[in-house]
């Protein structure tokens, strides 16, 4: 599904390049649930943002279920997004004036889905994260996690390959962070591959694997049995 292999990645910073990632390889097969942890300035949200097309590296490879993501055009690159990933925030990043259902079919109306097929399917799954009663509210009548919920079903709503999650959890409290997370949960055993950034340890134990960067290296992959998300704390 994802085969990273030596992955370097430097920004220039005034006279000097600040070498981010420093020789990554990964690979995560279909269905795994995966967290990638470390501290500020680790290069998880630079190893993020390539593993979502936003970025390229400098040297080393990056397949996507198969195919090379190199030296893509933007209109390409836009087009493997739609195709194969869901992106889903920790600012939710929804239209403050389109109502929940709206901002679910937003991703299907770029990949000129018909408007008939895209309120069906948005409104499935909206009501697969249980929110088919709020698809006429507007992001400002929603709590955090109505929110995250409504990003997710979006995230869901063009049946990508991976869903890639940066800090989901990080603007809920933690009650709201573990119904996500049990969401999250049942999405990946349906057979979805998620991985997700986050700094709570809490969060990263409910994940099958954790990943930790520092100074831009994987210092340690640890597969595991996932704790199970209770939402009722």
């Amino acid at each position: 599904m994802i085969e990273i292999t030596n992955l370097h990645k430097s920004y220039p910073v005034g006279n000097r390049k600040l070498h981010v990632l420093k020789g990554i390889n990964f690979s995560a097969q279909e269905g795994e649930l995966i967290s990638i942890m470390g501290s500020s300035g680790s290069g998880k949200s630079t190893f993020l943002n390539i593993l979502g097309i936003l970025d390229e590296g400098d040297e080393g490879t990056f397949h996507l279920d198969g195919t090379l993501i190199q030296n893509l055009s933007e209109k390409v690159a836009a087009n493997y997004r739609n195709q194969f990933l869901g992106f889903i925030f920790q600012s939710f990043n929804l239209i403050n004036y389109k109502n929940a259902l709206d901002n679910v079919a937003l991703p299907l109306y770029y990949q000129g889905v018909s408007r008939k097929e895209r309120h069906e399917r948005s409104l499935f799954y909206l009501e697969k994260v249980g929110l088919a009663d709020w698809a006429d509210h507007l992001p400002n009548e929603l709590s955090g996690g109505q929110k995250q919920r409504v990003a997710i079903a979006r995230a869901l709503a063009s049946n990508p390959k991976v869903l890639l999650a940066d800090e989901p959890t990080g603007a809920l409290d933690t009650k709201t962070s573990y119904e996500v997370m049990e969401l999250i949960q049942k999405i990946n055993e349906e057979g979805k591959t998620v991985l997700i950034v986050t700094h709570e340890p809490d969060i990263a134990e409910m994940t099958k694997r954790i990943v930790h960067l520092k100074d831009g290296l994987i210092i340690n992959d640890e597969r595991r049995e996932p704790v199970k998300a209770v939402a009722h704390v």
